[in-house]
């Protein structure tokens, strides 16, 4: 009989001194680089004084409850969760969603480590209240909500999933070159790359590049830039949204088929037609890529696998 041994995992990150620490191998030579560029190293000592502090707090309170497993955010792709785990990410927003998507069903609470830092939406819980949370949590009382993830199936049988957005192009700043099929469109590309948004996506980088499009269009036609007001898409929305950066009409290429809705009944469907430097990465985690060169391609549809957030 398996016995499985029901854990928490505390998800950190490298403050920005202790990334610089690793790149330069000594605190003086990273506080010699700060300094050089005029920037405030206090700032960093205490940023890292006070992330520092987070993690031992965290990892005490959480240590009344279950045993604790602390992992840097580097070991996620490789990292194997218990189907009983609790999972706790102590970071900013992107931590949280670089979490959520290697996992599958484990609750995940978002903690913030420094509320004069930084603010976010995806983390509603401070590390003094984890004695009063973690109770309800590991008991299955507390409120959930569900995330729907993004699925991408390439033909190399690999499958990816993104919180969320997913980046399918070119690694450097070259033309991407594919061939787009959605429902029974179909067209030649030469673009900067696609990006398909989920409903938590929809907050972020899709907002950006619907605001730049507006402002863009109005200017080009000698209008004053009119803000739209936008409206976010539900974390558990069943739609993703597509948007083709910067597509390129020419001789061999269209740009008629350059946003839409993505469903499980509409796809939508990508061949590389790059010889090199194609990848698809998810959530701004470029060196987490799968490649997507010619030969390769990929469907990309809402996932049947849900993020779950503690609330």
């Amino acid at each position: 009989m398996q016995i499985i041994q029901e854990k928490i995992v505390l998800i950190t990150r490298p403050s920005r001194l202790a990334g610089l620490k690793r790149r330069f191998s000594t605190r003086a030579r990273a506080q010699f680089y700060v300094e050089h560029l005029h920037a405030d190293f206090k700032d960093y000592e205490t940023e890292d004084e006070q992330y520092d502090r987070s993690v031992k707090q965290a990892t005490e309170h959480l240590r009344a409850f279950r045993r604790v497993q602390v992992i840097d955010r580097s070991y996620l792709p490789n990292f194997l969760f218990g189907p009983k785990d609790i999972v706790v990410a102590l970071g900013q927003d992107g931590l949280v969603a670089n979490t959520l998507k290697y996992l599958d069903g484990q609750p995940l609470l978002g903690v913030n480590p420094d509320v004069k830092r930084w603010d976010g939406i995806l983390l509603p819980f401070q590390v003094k209240d984890l004695p009063k949370i973690m109770p309800q949590v590991v008991d299955g009382k507390r409120p959930l909500k569900k995330v729907t993830m993004a699925e991408a199936r390439l033909n190399t049988q690999q499958v990816f999933y993104a919180v969320n957005d997913f980046f399918i192009g070119a690694k450097s700043h070259t033309s991407a070159r594919y061939e787009i099929r959605h429902g029974n469109h179909r067209e030649q590309h030469s673009s900067s790359g696609v990006i398909v948004s989920t409903g938590l996506g929809s907050t972020g980088w899709l907002r950006s590049v619907l605001t730049g499009s507006q402002i863009i269009a109005s200017a080009s036609h000698g209008l004053p830039p009119v803000p739209q007001k936008y409206k976010p898409v539900p974390w558990d929305s069943q739609q993703l949204f597509f948007s083709v950066r910067e597509p390129f009409p020419s001789r061999n290429s269209q740009t008629g088929l350059v946003f839409g809705q993505v469903t499980a009944a509409s796809p939508l469907k990508l061949t590389s037609q790059m010889a090199e430097n194609g990848v698809i990465f998810s959530d701004g985690i470029e060196n987490d890529f799968a490649e997507f060169n010619s030969g390769a391609s990929v469907t990309i549809l809402p996932s049947k696998r849900h993020g779950i957030l503690v609330v």
